[in-house]
């Protein structure tokens, strides 16, 4: 008869063995003493003797004083002959379990071996092909040779993605996507940084750190910091040829498009002509009230003729015909256009975006040239100015992009962009797109989603799949209960083999045999109970493995970092009582709110 897994083993199967390994440990006991009496006799002069290797000694060793076997030999030598073997065995024991605790504790995940390329060495190694600045040089900080991802679950070592690298990183909220993944990426970045967010934690963590590593620019037209306007932005200056235009007009419309892939003729119709105003504005010199203007008079002929004495003959006949179209169709065009750039109507928000002779001018191709900072913030919903965020985030990577070429095709150091939000607050179009190359520009990207069903609200299912493609690394945390997605990563994780045990019992005695099925390594509701803190890794080309993150706030240098997150936090404070007229603010309480 078979006895199933369940059932394998009855209760005097457990009893026999369990009476074996007494009788083991005795027996082992017994040799340890035996070996460390006699060798405690050896080493004071007596020579190797001992006493019977019998039951009766066994006995007396237990309840009688152990040095009466070794007459001659001095007591305390006796005992600590007896006790070092037991020291030995145990300190064994201890490297030994140690080591299996340092093996992957999942089996099919990816170890140590298989991820050598992003364990401190490999990186290193990586970094120095990568990085013509670090070549000749003997030692070198950990940051300047990867971007740290965590430390591999159990026991490290920690891991490290490269500077070729693009991240997509999918968690829910209060998972740790700013404490352990946004913040840490922008401390220890190396050369300049773009940060979009919808919240004050992570500039209020990072501001006082990053203004030691450069100019600190906070573009935060709708108060979330609560800082004084001290830059401004020439969005227009973006849109001097056809191409600028059409994305910045792109920009605008996806912040009020939840699918970019679905555009209607509404929506596509209000695109082309707000490229059609943004280039006659930037060609004719107007300011981005003229082109407010325009938009709410169709009527006007000033951006015809403007595009027509700039040359652009053709780009006017098409604005020119859809003004003169149907009334009821005209209107439509130009209401749709209105509501996409509504956040405009805001003289709060339009003042960041228009030449001011009184503050410094952020400029993208300088600042993807050092080692600044630049925060984009922006509050979610109507009114929000995402379109703004994504114009001058989309700005920044592009001149990333040129400054790339012009270093011979790889920025050294690198440009660190964190767009947290960024289906909320940075809804660039095209970005599944950009994604294939940023890498290899040396535009290391990091974006920041709740789940893949909100990239694909923004981007359509073909362009999540596309982001989801050219990320090289992607980090899936806590949280995710989208069923048919955490199945599909359950899938890609794969299976192992386990093996069954079988007993069969007959007259002639008990046999044992085994076989061998498949289970997968994360079933699904391993993968969505995944503890916070913690994360899936896919990285290109290795085995999936699970990571712990790494936050800012367990970190060596927390105490400074916290001082200075804690100023600023009471500065964001005073600001908003200031803006309320000394009323009680609704602020963020961002140390109470780790994510």
């Amino acid at each position: 008869m078979s006895a199933g897994r369940g059932g394998a083993r009855g209760p005097h199967d457990e009893l026999t063995w369990a009476v074996a390994g007494v009788i083991v440990a005795a027996l082992t006991l017994f040799s340890l003493a035996m070996l460390g009496g006699s060798l405690a006799s050896l080493l004071t002069g007596h020579g190797f003797t001992h006493p019977p290797y019998a039951l009766s000694t066994l006995m007396g060793l237990t309840i009688s004083d152990p040095a009466a076997y070794w007459p001659s030999t001095p007591a305390w030598a006796v005992y600590t002959g007896m006790t070092a073997p037991l020291l030995l065995l145990t300190a064994l024991v201890a490297v030994v379990t140690a080591a299996l605790r340092r093996r992957d504790t999942t089996p099919g995940l990816a170890g140590r071996r298989e991820l050598a390329g992003m364990c401190p060495d490999g990186i290193t190694d990586r970094a120095r092909s990568l990085r013509p600045t670090l070549k000749g040089r003997d030692r070198l900080d950990a940051d300047e040779t990867g971007n740290l991802l965590g430390d591999l679950m159990p026991n490290g070592p920690e891991l490290r993605s490269s500077f070729e690298d693009v991240e997509l990183d999918l968690m829910a909220p209060r998972a740790g996507k700013s404490t352990g993944i946004a913040i840490p990426r922008v401390l220890r970045a190396q050369g300049a940084v773009v940060l979009t967010s919808n919240k004050s934690d992570v500039y209020a963590v990072t501001r006082a750190q990053r203004e030691n590593a450069g100019t600190v620019w906070t573009f935060d037209p709708q108060g979330i910091a609560h800082t004084p306007r001290g830059m401004w932005w020439n969005m227009l200056g973006e849109c001097h040829t056809i191409e600028g235009a059409r994305r910045l007009a792109g920009h605008f419309v996806a912040s009020v498009n939840d699918d970019a892939s679905k555009k209607d003729f509404w929506i596509s119709a209000a695109q082309n002509t707000l490229t059609a105003l943004f280039l006659a504005a930037a060609r004719g010199g107007a300011a981005v009230q003229d082109l407010l203007a325009w938009l709410a008079d169709p009527a006007d002929r000033t951006p015809i003729d403007l595009l027509r004495d700039t040359g652009l003959d053709a780009m006017a006949e098409q604005l020119q015909g859809t003004v003169r179209g149907a009334v009821e169709t005209r209107d439509g065009i130009y209401e749709t256009a209105r509501q996409t750039v509504s956040c405009l109507l805001d003289p709060e928000i339009l003042a960041w975006v228009a030449p001011d002779p009184d503050l410094p001018e952020f400029r993208p191709d300088r600042h993807v040239a050092g080692r600044d900072t630049l925060y984009l913030l922006s509050k979610d919903g109507g009114g929000s100015a995402a379109g703004v965020i994504a114009g001058l985030a989309d700005a920044t990577l592009r001149a990333g992009v040129v400054a790339a070429e012009r270093m011979g095709g790889r920025l050294d150091p690198p440009l660190t962009a964190v767009l947290d939000e960024a289906a909320n607050v940075c809804r660039i179009s095209d970005l599944p797109d950009l994604y294939s190359h940023f890498g290899s520009r040396g535009i290391n990207v990091v974006t920041l989603l709740q789940s893949y069903r909100q990239g694909a609200r923004v981007w359509g299912e073909a362009g999540m799949d596309a982001l989801w493609s050219a990320a090289t690394v992607k980090l899936l945390g806590a949280g995710l209960d989208d069923a048919d997605f955490v199945q599909k990563i359950s899938t890609l994780v794969g299976q192992h083999d386990v093996r069954t045990p079988s007993i069969s019992r007959s007259r002639d005695g008990t046999s044992r045999s085994y076989s061998y099925r498949q289970e997968a390594v994360l079933p699904p509701d391993k993968i969505r109970a995944l503890p916070k803190g913690t994360a899936l890794l896919l990285a290109t080309g290795v085995r999936p493995a699970l990571i712990r993150l790494r936050p800012w706030f367990k970190e060596a240098d927390v105490g400074v970092i916290s001082a200075a997150a804690k100023a600023e936090e009471a500065a964001i404070t005073q600001r908003a009582v200031a803006k309320l007229g000394g009323g009680t603010p609704v602020v963020e309480a961002m140390s109470a709110d780790k994510e």
